[in-house]
C-alpha cells in the first residue's frame, strides 16, 4: 500500500464521438492523461488506491454513443472499482474494498423506502462523482457504502472490480424479480459481461432451470458449467424457431409454461424483442441490459397474461456483501470470466470491445501509472 498522492493520475474522457451539429463532420472521441487534484477529505470519505477498474459497457456508451453523463467532460470513466483504502477514515486505512457503482443519498424518499439503488441524488463513479472515476489511479468516495474484502488469500485485489457492478447487478435484478427458490428463467444475453453472472445467481438463489440464449454457440457451451442448465443458440434464427425450441425443452423436461422470469441483460434491439415475444402468462421480463433501440409491444399482452415488464438499475451497496460472499464462497466464479490488462491500454481496449462486442472475459484496468 502507497502513501497519500500529490495528485490522481486518470485517463479522462476529454471528447466523446459524436458529429459536429453544424457540418455533420464526424468528431472523433479523445482519451488522454491527466492529472486531478486530491481533494481535502471530509469526515465519512476515504482515498481509495485503485487496484483494477472493469470495462463495462455503458462506459462505451458514454464514450462512443453519446449516452449522457451527470458531469460533463472531461471526465473519467469507471465505476467497476477494487483498492485499498490509503486516508480518510483510520477505521478503514489499509482495508481492502470494493466501491459499489451506485451510492445513494440515504436521505430521499426512494432510500428510505428501500429503493435506494435508484436514488436520483446517487453518486456513481465515471459519471456524477464530480470528475473522478475508476480508470484512475485513485479516487475519493464515501466510506458509508464500502465493501470491505476479508480472508481474500492469494487472489487478485484487481479481479474483486468486477463484483462492483458485473455481479452485484445480477443480484438486484433477482430481488426486482423477486426470484425464489424452484423459479424458472431464461436470461437472454447469457454470455455477455453481465449475463455470466446472471446464469450463476439465478442459479445459486435456486432457480430450478435456467436457460441461456445467446447468438455464440461455443461461449454458450461454456455457460452450461455456469448456472445454465440448458443453452439455446439465437443465431440466424427467428422467434418461432427459438420458440420452438424452448418448447421442446419444456416438454422434455416436464416444465410448465407459465411463471417463467425472463432476464434481459444483452441490451440489444434483438434480445429485447425476444424477450419480449417470449414473455407469456404470469411470466415477468426483466430489463438488465440498456440499449438505444426503441420496441414495438401490444402493451395489451400484460393485462391479457396477467404478466409484468420490470426494470433495475445497479445494486444497493446493503446487498454487496452477500455477493461477496457467494463469490468468495465460489457459489459465483468470476475466476474464468476476468482478463486484466494494463491500464495504458485503455483506448485500444475500448476500440477493441467497441468493434468485437462482449470479449469471452470482463477485462479489467490494472493502473500502470
Amino acid at each position: 500500500m502507497a502513501g497519500v498522492p500529490s495528485v490522481i493520475k486518470t485517463w479522462q474522457m476529454v471528447t466523446p464521438w459524436g458529429k459536429n451539429k453544424e457540418t455533420g463532420e464526424k468528431i472523433e472521441g479523445k482519451l488522454a492523461l491527466a492529472e486531478l487534484p486530491v481533494p481535502e477529505l471530509k469526515e465519512g470519505e476515504a482515498l481509495v488506491e485503485i487496484a483494477g477498474c472493469g470495462v463495462c459497457h455503458t462506459d462505451l456508451g458514454f464514450f462512443y454513443d453519446r449516452v449522457p453523463t451527470v458531469n460533463k467532460p472531461p471526465l473519467t470513466l469507471g465505476h467497476e472499482i477494487s483498492g485499498t483504502v490509503v486516508a480518510g477514515d483510520k477505521a478503514w486505512v489499509g482495508k481492502e474494498v470494493v466501491i459499489p457503482a451506485v451510492m445513494p443519498c440515504r436521505k430521499c424518499i426512494l432510500c428510505k423506502t428501500g429503493r435506494g439503488n435508484r436514488c436520483l441524488a446517487q453518486l456513481m463513479p465515471g459519471n456524477s462523482l464530480g470528475n473522478y472515476g475508476g480508470f484512475s489511479s485513485h479516487i475519493v468516495v464515501p466510506t458509508i457504502d464500502l465493501c470491505e474484502i476479508r480472508n481474500r488469500g492469494s487472489y487478485p485485489l484487481e479481479n474483486f472490480a468486477v463484483v462492483a457492478d458485473a455481479v452485484t447487478t445480477p443480484y438486484q435484478a433477482s430481488k426486482r424479480a423477486d426470484l425464489q427458490p424452484g423459479d424458472n428463467c431464461i436470461v437472454i444475453g447469457a454470455t455477455g459481461g453481465v449475463g455470466v453472472y446472471m446464469a450463476q445467481t439465478a442459479k445459486a438463489l435456486g432457480a430450478k432451470t435456467v436457460i441461456g440464449m445467446a447468438r455464440n454457440q461455443e461461449k454458450l457451451q461454456r455457460a452450461l458449467g455456469y448456472g445454465c442448465d440448458f443453452v439455446i443458440s439465437t443465431q440466424d434464427k427467428t422467434t418461432k424457431d427459438i420458440s420452438g425450441e424452448l418448447s421442446a425443452i419444456r416438454k422434455a423436461n416436464g416444465l410448465p409454461n407459465v411463471g417463467w422470469k425472463i432476464f434481459e441483460v444483452s441490451g440489444t434491439k434483438a434480445g429485447q424483442d425476444l424477450a419480449l415475444d417470449l414473455l407469456s402468462f404470469t411470466g415477468k421480463m426483466i430489463v438488465v441490459g440498456f440499449g438505444m433501440a426503441k420496441n414495438e409491444y401490444m402493451v395489451s399482452r400484460l393485462m391479457a397474461f396477467d404478466a409484468e415488464i420490470i426494470g433495475t438499475w445497479g445494486c444497493l451497496p446493503e446487498y454487496y456483501p452477500i455477493v461477496l460472499d457467494m463469490v468468495q464462497s465460489k457459489k459465483i466464479d468470476i475466476d474464468p470470466f476476468v482478463e486484466v490488462r494494463p491500464m495504458s491500454t485503455i483506448a485500444a481496449t475500448f476500440d477493441e470491445i467497441h468493434k468485437a462486442g462482449s470479449p469471452a472475459k470482463r477485462v479489467v484496468l490494472k493502473p500502470d501509472f
